[in-house]
């Protein structure tokens, strides 16, 4: 969904009546994450190389795109990792929150997937195919498309379906709420789909996309991310470090075989 204000207050209304007794103690970090990926590597960095750092790590597991965010504004939350710079930005323009970028961890390549048709050519003429609904995702669904040689878009930063300048398959565009495009693939000829929720979904993105974005040079890699008055915390600093250590790329590499790529 769109990142609307009121969205956004009724999240924080919500959320604030529950923080006071959920935020984090001053010795252990609080972080909000997507389950897939982004809680299987967190939870590795929790329990195999915290220590060495002298961190605590509490995982926060949401399964959308909204609260992770309103969270760490109102406090539950001392950080999250689920989020590109362009969702994270879109964010602080719409609801004005203090938050800051920390570090880039990984890349989860977009991916147009389909049930009913094996390759690119085979979408018929006035196929349904369903994007995400939220600016950041729309745009990048979208673009993934044009790069694939089935639209064709105005030149702008972030489309929308409105600036489709050419669709010669006219196609049919179906918004849906990003964790919600996996279960759309029963009702749609093809669905882009983030790669957490591919993932999550049993999607394997490096072989059953029908187009995939390419990991080289990809401005949306997914980081950590923390309040403004958290950002020169050593303790955000020290869980910065340990996300892009070696230890996290080799288990990044083993375990997801080129769906999830680290930075």
């Amino acid at each position: 969904m769109r990142i609307r204000a009121a969205l956004i207050a009724a999240a924080l209304t919500v959320l604030s009546a529950c923080s006071a007794g959920g935020a984090s103690s001053s010795d252990t970090l609080k972080v909000g994450v997507s389950p897939v990926p982004h809680a299987q590597i967190l939870k590795y960095v929790a329990d195999n190389l915290a220590a060495q750092k002298g961190l605590k790590v509490e995982v926060v597991e949401f399964t959308d795109y909204v609260q992770p965010n309103t969270a760490l504004v109102d406090g539950s939350l001392d950080a999250n990792y689920f989020q590109t710079v362009p969702y994270l930005a879109t964010f602080t323009k719409e609801s004005g929150a203090k938050v800051d970028w920390v570090a880039p961890v990984h890349v989860e390549p977009l991916g147009l997937y389909s049930k009913k048709a094996k390759k690119l050519d085979e979408l018929p003429s006035g196929a349904k195919v369903a994007v995400a609904n939220d600016a950041t995702n729309e745009a990048r669904g979208l673009k993934l498309l044009e790069a694939n040689g089935l639209i064709k878009l105005k030149a702008v930063d972030q489309p929308t379906v409105r600036d489709i300048a050419e669709n010669p398959k006219n196609l049919q565009f179906v918004p849906l709420e990003a964790a919600q495009l996996p279960r759309s693939l029963e009702d749609t000829d093809a669905s882009v789909i983030n790669g957490n929720y591919a993932i999550d979904a049993g999607l394997k993105p490096a072989t059953d996309a029908l187009a995939l974005e390419k990991a080289e040079g990809n401005p949306n890699a997914n980081g950590l991310v923390t309040r403004t008055e958290l950002k020169d915390d050593k303790r955000i600093r020290d869980l910065a470090e340990l996300l892009g250590s070696q230890q996290v790329k080799d288990y990044i590499k083993q375990t997801y075989n080129g769906s999830v790529i680290p930075v």
